[in-house]
């Protein structure tokens, strides 16, 4: 079997998906993108060997090339990603895939054009080895019938709001830049599906500053089984960077804290949390890639399918709808 030709756009966070890359005997990555030349020479000189370039199109229209890591600003992901599909080309997209419900749609059209086409998004926080254990703790019934979940996304960098790029788009969302990998880790978990969302936001952390959209946002949810829940995107928040978790089950409690997760069996406030010691966060942004390789060579599934990221997608759409009207909404999953 020949070897994947890989190329990658955006050497922000796309510099971390070559170590993905490398470490997979599968492919190799021939040509690194990025419309910053400084940035691209500083790249490229720790890859000597690697073509570069610094037009996408170029990149993405190139026949030599498999699949496509992008990492670039997000209202950049959805034309990038739609042009490789267009090419035949599998497709690994940061988070968002996209910024608008209309262009998810125009995706899903083209993957159903081009049926050869692997595509997964990074919601790389499946591979952080508490939230697996998590997960299989609940596949076990160790926490009996789950009935309340809470997830967190705490940014705690607002200046990359203020001052960075975010803060420069048209139009940019703490839901689908922070809050999606909550929502996929929710999901993921507890196999459930969000069916109704009731949502506020606010930017009074970022109100002196030239950023125009919520810094903060507050969703809750209605599942399919009847299990309710919570979701943030929190970039004001003054703390470290931090992904809060709580399910709540009819026999037991997983809280996820900075030096371990707590898992309550008993409501005897003299009977001990054990303790799960998994790592936390423990996930590079790299970490998926082997399986995106695996599902392109071997037919294998992804750890994150399409099915998976615009499922996701669809809920946070929907919260973003939601902070702007009254009332409840219901998630129109693509």
């Amino acid at each position: 079997m020949s070897k994947l030709r890989v190329g990658i756009i955006g050497l922000g966070v796309g510099e971390r998906h070559i170590a993905g890359y490398r470490e997979h005997p599968g492919c190799e990555v021939s040509v690194l993108c990025d419309y910053d030349e400084d940035k691209l020479r500083e790249v490229a000189a720790r890859y000597p060997g690697i073509a570069t370039k610094t037009a996408a199109e170029e990149m993405l229209d190139d026949s030599s090339i498999d699949a496509v890591s992008i990492a670039t600003y997000d209202n950049f992901h959805f034309e990038q990603a739609a042009r490789a599909i267009r090419n035949g080309k599998h497709v690994f997209v940061e988070k968002p895939m996209c910024l608008h419900e209309e262009e998810a749609r125009q995706l899903r059209e083209l993957l159903s054009q081009h049926p050869e086409v692997v595509l997964s998004s990074n919601l790389v926080l499946r591979m952080s080895p508490r939230f697996a254990s998590l997960k299989g703790m609940i596949e076990a019934g160790e926490l009996g019938d789950l009935f309340y979940v809470e997830a967190d996304y705490n940014y705690g960098r607002l200046h990359k709001l203020t001052e960075g790029w975010r803060g420069r788009l048209d139009y940019y969302s703490v839901v689908h830049g922070g809050a999606v990998h909550m929502v996929d880790l929710l999901l993921w978990l507890t196999g459930d599906t969000i069916v109704e969302v009731q949502a506020f936001g606010n930017r009074i952390c970022s109100r002196d500053a030239a950023f125009r959209f919520n810094d903060m946002a507050v969703a809750c949810l209605r599942f399919e089984s009847g299990m309710v829940g919570k979701v943030t995107a929190n970039f004001g928040c003054v703390m470290p960077h931090f992904h809060g978790l709580a399910v709540y089950g009819s026999r037991g409690t997983f809280v996820n804290e900075r030096e371990c997760g707590r898992l309550y069996q008993s409501r005897d406030p003299a009977d001990a949390a054990r303790e799960i010691r998994a790592e936390y966060p423990g996930v590079n942004k790299g970490d998926l890639i082997r399986s995106f390789v695996d599902a392109i060579q071997k037919g294998t599934r992804p750890v994150v399918t399409a099915d998976d990221a615009f499922r996701a997608m669809s809920v946070c759409f929907a919260i973003e709808r939601a902070t702007r009207q009254p009332g409840a909404v219901e998630v129109s999953y693509l």
